[in-house]
């Protein structure tokens, strides 16, 4: 399954898939998964930028939006990190609101089982996987490269990250090594500083998505270097 940028001609066609996986799924959930998802399509209709993979808004507008406190809007809002689905682009800082990033290719995973609800046309077009139009030669997964036994959970949390996006595995999620997960914290090593600064800045919510589907007790990934 692969969701594409919902820009240019078919954007409108994708960007209403989109919507609707999410209804639905809404919809299949009991009332608190169903709540929090109606807060998500919330700030996609009203204040989401498609385009840029955007979504500039301060904790005080978000509690108007969701007739919610602040406290709530900070509870809800680590929650959907913790989900992967969101991620943090630039952090608040003075007379500047956070902006965010939505990670609308997890949200579609996480609804694939109600893709037949909606119908076999729509499955299909899910489950199509165009030819990416780009100048950049692809980079090459080395054949050497291996996954870790799938038995344990950081094996299993490897796998998920692979299926998703063997490339990126291959060139980052494939370094790490699970030191330690206690207390709700998991503890990875990166071989060096860059990279794991790199990763907690980018990943660490799809990292931690990928825990939740084995280990809901982890609320946080910790990413240090070995040397």
């Amino acid at each position: 399954m692969q969701v594409a940028k919902p820009v240019g001609r078919n954007a409108p066609a994708l960007k209403y898939d989109i919507l609707s996986a999410l209804a639905v799924h809404a919809l299949s959930e009991d009332k608190h998964r169903q709540r929090s998802i109606l807060r998500v399509l919330t700030l996609i209709t009203t204040r989401y930028n498609w385009r840029t993979n955007e979504l500039s808004i301060g904790r005080e507008e978000i509690s108007r939006l969701w007739s919610v406190n602040e406290r709530t809007v900070k509870r809800e809002m680590a929650k959907l990190r913790g989900q992967g689905w969101i991620t943090v682009k630039r952090p608040a800082a003075r007379g500047r609101v956070a902006v965010y990033e939505l990670d609308l290719k997890q949200m579609m995973l996480d609804t694939e089982a109600i893709w037949p609800v909606i119908g076999s046309d729509f499955q299909a077009r899910m489950d199509h996987q165009p030819e990416p139009v780009t100048n950049v030669v692809p980079f090459k997964v080395s054949s050497t490269a291996s996954l870790p036994d799938g038995e344990d959970i950081w094996g299993q949390v490897q796998s998920v990250l692979h299926g998703r996006d063997p490339e990126l595995w291959a060139s980052w999620f494939q370094h790490l090594v699970e030191a330690d997960r206690a207390g709700g914290v998991a503890t990875l090593m990166a071989p060096s500083r860059f990279m794991a600064d790199y990763i907690a800045q980018k990943w660490t919510g799809r990292v931690l998505a990928a825990y939740a589907r084995f280990d809901p007790s982890i609320r946080s990934v910790r990413i240090e270097a070995s040397e």
